[in-house]
C-alpha cells in the first residue's frame, strides 16, 4: 500500500500536482489546504478533489473543511481531505479549534484558525481495519515552535487516538511543528515519527522562504514501514511524504 501526505496548497500548482500522483500512484491521498467543489465542477487555475481522485482512479472522497467561500458562480471548501481506492467504513470530523466557517471572505480575513482533524477507518484489501487520522495544525506566524495552544490541540488528537488504540493506525498532516516541539510529546510518546526517526532537514520546497520540516507520518507499531520518503517534486510550497506500507 501506498500513502501519500501533501498539504497541496490550494491546488494551485495544477500540472505539477497531476504529473506527480500519474507517476507514484498512491492508493491513499491525505491532503491539507485542499479545495472542493460541487460534482462535475472544475478549478479555473488549481486542482479540486474531485480531480485529484479522478487522476488517482479513486472513488472514496472525505473533505472535512474549515470555511466555505464564493468562488465565481459556486461555492469551494477549503480544508482537510482524504482520497482512496478503497472504501470508507467510517468518517468524522472533530474540532480542534473553531468551527467550520461558512462565508469566508479573503478580502477581509487574511488568516482563518479553524482547525480539525480527519478520522476514518479503511478495510484494507487482506480485511484488516486500518485506522487513519489526518490534520492541519495550528500556525504561528513568527515560529513553529509550539505554544499552548498547539499543545493543547496535539494532546486532544492524542486523546482521540488513544480511545482508537489497537490495530494499524497512521496519522498524517502538516502540523506547523518542528520534530522537537513540545506540542507533538503526546504523540510522539503513542506513535513512530516517521519524519523524525528518518531526521528530514525539511519538508519545504523552493516556494516557500521556510526550511523547517513540519510535515509528519506517525504510524503505530503494528504498520510495516516497506520504504518512507520525502519527494522533490514542487508540487506546493510543502513536500510530499511517501509511505509504503503492509
Amino acid at each position: 500500500m501506498k500513502l501519500i501526505q501533501a498539504n497541496i496548497w490550494g491546488g494551485n500548482i495544477a500540472y505539477t500536482l497531476s504529473d506527480f500522483l500519474c507517476a507514484e500512484k498512491p492508493d491513499i491521498l491525505c491532503l491539507q489546504e485542499a479545495v472542493a467543489l460541487k460534482p462535475g465542477e472544475r478549478g479555473f487555475l488549481f486542482k479540486s478533489v474531485d480531480e485529484l481522485a479522478k487522476i488517482m482512479e479513486a472513488d472514496h472522497v472525505y473533505m472535512s473543511p474549515t470555511f466555505s467561500y464564493d468562488y465565481m458562480h459556486t461555492t469551494a471548501h477549503f480544508g482537510n481531505c482524504i482520497i482512496s481506492k478503497l472504501p470508507f467504513t467510517h468518517q468524522e470530523t472533530v474540532f480542534t479549534r473553531g468551527s467550520h466557517e461558512q462565508d469566508f471572505d479573503w478580502q477581509l480575513q487574511r488568516s482563518q484558525e479553524n482547525r480539525n482533524f480527519q478520522y476514518v477507518q479503511i478495510t484494507l484489501r487482506d480485511n484488516q481495519t486500518l485506522k487513519l487520522f489526518n490534520h492541519h495544525g495550528h500556525q504561528i506566524p513568527a515560529h513553529k515552535n509550539g505554544d499552548d495552544e498547539t499543545k493543547r490541540q496535539c494532546q486532544q488528537i492524542a486523546e482521540a487516538i488513544k480511545v482508537e488504540s489497537g490495530g494499524k493506525l497512521i496519522l498524517t498532516g502538516d502540523f506547523n511543528l518542528v520534530p522537537d516541539s513540545l506540542s507533538l510529546t503526546p504523540l510522539n510518546d503513542l506513535l513512530r515519527n516517521l519524519t523524525k526517526e528518518a531526521r528530514l532537514a525539511t519538508t519545504r520546497t523552493l516556494l516557500s522562504h521556510k526550511t523547517e520540516p513540519c510535515d509528519y507520518i506517525f504510524v503505530s507499531e503494528d504498520i510495516k514501514v516497506d520504504s518512507f520518503r520525502v519527494s522533490h517534486e514542487v508540487i506546493s510550497d510543502h513536500s510530499a511524504l511517501i509511505l509504503e506500507f503492509s
